[in-house]
């Protein structure tokens, strides 16, 4: 069946048509080309690590081109040079500037990309590449003199601009930002081409330690890092560059003419200063950073330079920036910290540090410096006081020696397990829905919530959002069933079984007829033949996504499956390892209807099963159950179906296709299900791949936080397309990625991303319980989206991926990732604080510790013999037994047994009314 459809469908069915890229040697002039435009002039200019191209009237770069990269790599978005000769169509070399003299309030706003003008060149200094006098295209009335100057210094690339003050007065300068523009555009490309070619970028706003990295989407080197060159290039800020305009349809200034939409995020400019912006459109806004505004007395000058480095790799970025004798901050476990646990933040900079401060003051305890070899210092933290005011942004401001200034980002909280306890109260008293009569038949249900009101979503043109189906219609009720998985409660286990029982079979999911387990769209539509007063008349219902009742209820959209399938499948969980919850049906027939659901995706809605489903790895999880508990023939149907999904993604270059052009969806199920049929070259492909779009960056909102930029239109109350802080991706990337890194633990990159992921979907749970979609990364915004949307998707992969990790750090030492470390003796021991504190990993030993049921209190590791110790805290009256998987990941790990009996391939052990500790032995040879 499978098969047959593949062969009808074109793959990428959503984009169209590939832009060619042209390679342009030496001096091109308009007169060789086919166009017609002294503007697509350009000259090759060659470096130690790049081939570049400056356009000859800006002096801007057209091409960034690594050398031996094959494939005509660029970083820079030349294939659209042509396109993009407009004005207002910005490359790297723009800047951007807010000025006013001395004493005024108003500001005077100037971009050399607004109004293109032929710069002036200049006479070359030794070894620069080319200059100009950029004056005159910044527009009239700058009290300023630009000249810019590529060149190059001790081999790397340095794009400096030095600022002259041409008055006799004064001039601040409130805004001063320096265009980033790299080849992120999708538009016109499919997905595998889109994987060669392009790349996503991200920032670390860590004032002069900061930089931005820029990662290929096949997760292959090399990296491009943009880096200070200059003290004054301190990265302040991130600005988006938008494709806005004025109400007669021209391009507003600091503005560019892409369309920004699913095939491209947009631009952003690196904000030397920022200030002018602070006070005016973004006033009363947080940002990252203190803004800053510069004031230039008349007749002086300032250099503000960068420069581009290449790194041979993603996990070698920190490396070269060492190398670069740039300072570099980690954090162990990351930059997301609970009030239970313990941190440390390691420092590594070419001059000593005279100052650590936190901010707000008292938020952190900042322990006393101590040296751990190879350069490193390392400073214990501790969250003391979670600043409710900012959401528990806080922030470490490092000042060096050399006068150095670097920031670290972080966010305190809760313990996890609090926080965890907060949403499922929320979601099961805030966001319960008891309407009798309502019309849609929603009731009752968990559905979605307007913070900024306090209410439950019942409208929304947006109908999924109010219909219990798609991401955002299901995702409060999927983040309840899926907190149950670890931390059950039995009044919220009763409400959701009310709910799935009344609701979700025959509601949301057909319990009969020929379409029996199929998934609606939708339970709410729009039509005009309702009762009046049925709608709210605020909205608009004459959109696309007021779905009538035909296609609200088509069956046909495989991405709300996985949601129902998870659903049944924590509540088989729940009453298999648990007495007395989830009694509404027996497990048998929640574990079928878990089974009958994935078949039902493959059958009913198979267009899109092309494509990795996100949460799609619950359907690994289902088949490892129905196996486990002698379902042979749904096992085997299951397992035939996936097969041919997975044998179809053997076929591609990068599987990671979805109904979005580019996407960071599928990427979790297509590397489980790789793994789960020995395609380990495709688990790697797709293991770099997410490491290309998940970075490590010393900051709590981007560290681990998987790329998406369109679901606020979606799925949020603030619909646009922006950079969104740990959606959903995040976490349910981290799923494989903490997989791989249990498979080889010696990769701590993978670790690093992966734990970054998982507590970013904590970070938006606010202080009473209601979590949010994601954040909103840009300067006008800085705060958590008002509704739930897609929130759920993000905490199921918190969910089956919340675990400790007992890491011995090469030059850290031992450390914990979820968990805190102490020395006892010749042991090293762990005690959980994750929010499931059901898994512990012991990387050196490769050992995967796992409960069905029970909690874990404290594992002890005796490095020298392997002996670990596992104590268990005590029975509940729910949970009177503990149910142990024991399984060593890494290909040199031994086997690990203790003394219980083993039922469906897990120790059975009773617990006491106290905490239990059994002995885990590690086998000989």
């Amino acid at each position: 069946m499978f098969d047959g459809i593949m062969a009808s469908i074109n793959r990428r069915s959503l984009l169209t048509g590939t832009v060619a890229m042209t390679a342009i040697a030496g001096t091109a002039k308009a007169a060789d080309l086919p166009w017609n435009s002294s503007d697509a002039a350009t000259t090759i200019f060659e470096t130690p690590q790049f081939l570049l191209s400056l356009q000859d009237t800006s002096q801007t770069l057209v091409s960034l081109a690594p050398k031996g990269v094959a494939g005509g790599f660029d970083f820079c978005p030349s294939n659209r040079f042509t396109q993009r000769l407009d004005d207002g169509a910005y490359r790297l070399g723009d800047i951007d500037l807010r000025v006013r003299f001395e004493g005024e309030t108003a500001w005077s706003d100037h971009s050399s990309a607004f109004k293109r003008a032929k710069v002036k060149a200049l006479p070359k200094p030794k070894g620069a590449l080319a200059s100009a006098d950029i004056t005159a295209s910044l527009g009239a009335g700058l009290p300023l003199k630009v000249v810019r100057t590529w060149e190059v210094k001790n081999g790397d690339l340095v794009l400096r601009f030095t600022v002259t003050n041409v008055t006799k007065q004064a001039v601040e300068i409130g805004g001063l930002g320096l265009a980033m523009v790299f080849d992120n555009i999708i538009t016109g490309r499919d997905l595998e081409t889109a994987h060669d070619v392009a790349s996503f970028y991200d920032p670390y706003v860590g004032l002069d330690a900061g930089y931005l990295q820029v990662n290929r989407l096949n997760g292959q080197g090399p990296s491009l890092l943009v880096l200070p060159q200059t003290e004054s290039a301190s990265f302040e800020l991130y600005k988006p560059i938008l494709n806005e305009r004025n109400p007669d349809k021209s391009l507003k200034i600091y503005n560019d003419p892409e369309p920004r939409n699913m095939t491209f995020e947009g631009f952003y400019s690196w904000m030397i200063h920022a200030g002018g912006f602070a006070e005016t459109e973004w006033k009363g806004v947080q940002q990252w950073n203190a803004t800053g505004i510069m004031t230039l007395q008349a007749g002086a000058a300032l250099d503000y330079a960068v420069r581009f480095v290449l790194s041979p790799s993603i996990r070698d970025i920190e490396a070269t920036l060492i190398k670069n004798k740039r300072p570099v901050a980690v954090g162990v476990p990351g930059y997301v910290v609970p009030t239970d646990m313990e941190a440390a933040l390691f420092l590594h900079a070419p001059s000593p540090v005279k100052s650590i401060e936190v901010w707000p003051g008292g938020s952190m305890e900042i322990g006393a410096a101590q040296k751990v070899g190879s350069g490193w210092v390392r400073y214990a933290l501790k969250a003391k006081h979670i600043p409710d005011f900012q959401g528990g942004r806080a922030r470490v401001d490092i000042t060096y020696a050399n006068g150095t200034m670097q920031t670290v980002h972080y966010l305190l909280t809760k313990p996890q397990t609090e926080v965890v306890a907060d949403m499922g109260r929320f979601l099961t008293t805030k966001q319960w829905y008891d309407n009798p009569a309502d019309p849609f038949g929603r009731s009752p249900s968990i559905m979605g919530y307007d913070r900024d009101k306090n209410a439950i979503i019942t409208q929304d043109n947006r109908v999924w959002i109010s219909g219990l189906s798609d991401e955002g219609g299901a995702g409060s009720w999927l983040a309840t069933i899926m907190k149950q998985l670890d931390n059950p409660v039995p009044e919220e286990v009763a409400k959701f079984e009310a709910f799935a029982s009344q609701t979700l079979w025959g509601r949301i999911q057909e319990k009969d007829g020929p379409g029996q387990y199929g998934v609606r769209k939708s339970v709410m539509f729009y039509d005009e033949t309702m009762p009046a007063g049925t709608y709210d008349a605020s909205l608009n219902w004459k959109v696309w996504s007021a779905w009538d009742r035909q296609h609200a209820a088509d069956l046909g959209r495989s991405y709300n499956y996985p949601h129902v399938a998870a659903a049944w499948w924590v509540l088989y969980r729940l009453g298999r390892y648990h007495d007395g919850l989830a009694t509404g049906e027996t497990w048998q027939t929640y574990l079928t209807r878990a089974g009958e659901t994935t078949k039902a995706m493959m059958t009913k809605a198979p267009y899109y099963t092309q494509f990795g489903q996100m949460e799609g790895d619950v359907f690994v999880y289902i088949l490892q159950d129905l196996k486990r508990e002698g379902f042979t023939d749904l096992a085997g149907e299951v397992e035939t179906l996936m097969k041919g999904r997975a044998d179809h993604w053997k076929t591609l270059k990068y599987p990671f296709g979805s109904e979005m052009p580019w996407d960071s969806t599928g990427q979790a199920e297509v590397y489980m299900w790789a793994r789960y049929f020995g395609d380990q070259h495709a688990a790697d492909s797709t293991r770099e791949v997410i490491l290309a779009y998940d970075p490590t960056i010393p900051h709590w909102g981007y560290n681990g936080s998987a790329r998406r930029f369109w679901d606020f239109l979606y799925a949020g109350k603030t619909s646009r397309i922006e950079r969104q802080l740990h959606h959903y991706g995040s976490s349910l990337n981290a799923v494989p990625l903490f997989d791989a890194y249990r498979d080889k633990p010696a990769d701590i990159q993978l670790l690093r991303a992966a734990y970054g992921g998982l507590m970013g979907s904590l970070t938006n749970i606010d202080s009473e319980g209601f979590g949010a979609a994601a954040f909103h990364s840009f300067p006008d915004a800085m705060h958590w989206d008002g509704m739930n949307g897609d929130y759920g998707m993000s905490f199921f992969g918190h969910a089956v991926a919340a675990a400790s990790y007992l890491v011995d750090h090469p030059v850290f030492g031992w450390v914990g990732f979820g968990g805190n470390v102490r020395k006892d003796g010749d042991a090293i021991v762990l005690e959980p604080k994750d929010s499931a504190r059901s898994r512990v990993f012991i990387a050196p030993a490769g050992l995967w510790l796992t409960l069905d049921a029970g909690k874990i209190a404290a594992v002890r590791y005796v490095p020298k013999t392997g002996q670990v110790s596992l104590t268990l805290a005590g029975a509940t009256a729910k949970t009177p037994k503990a149910w142990l998987n024991v399984a060593t990941t890494t290909a040199g790990g031994k086997t690990y047994t203790t003394s219980a009996p083993i039922e469906r391939g897990a120790y059975r052990l009773k617990l006491g009314a106290s905490e239990t500790t059994i002995e885990l032995t590690p086998k000989a040879g």
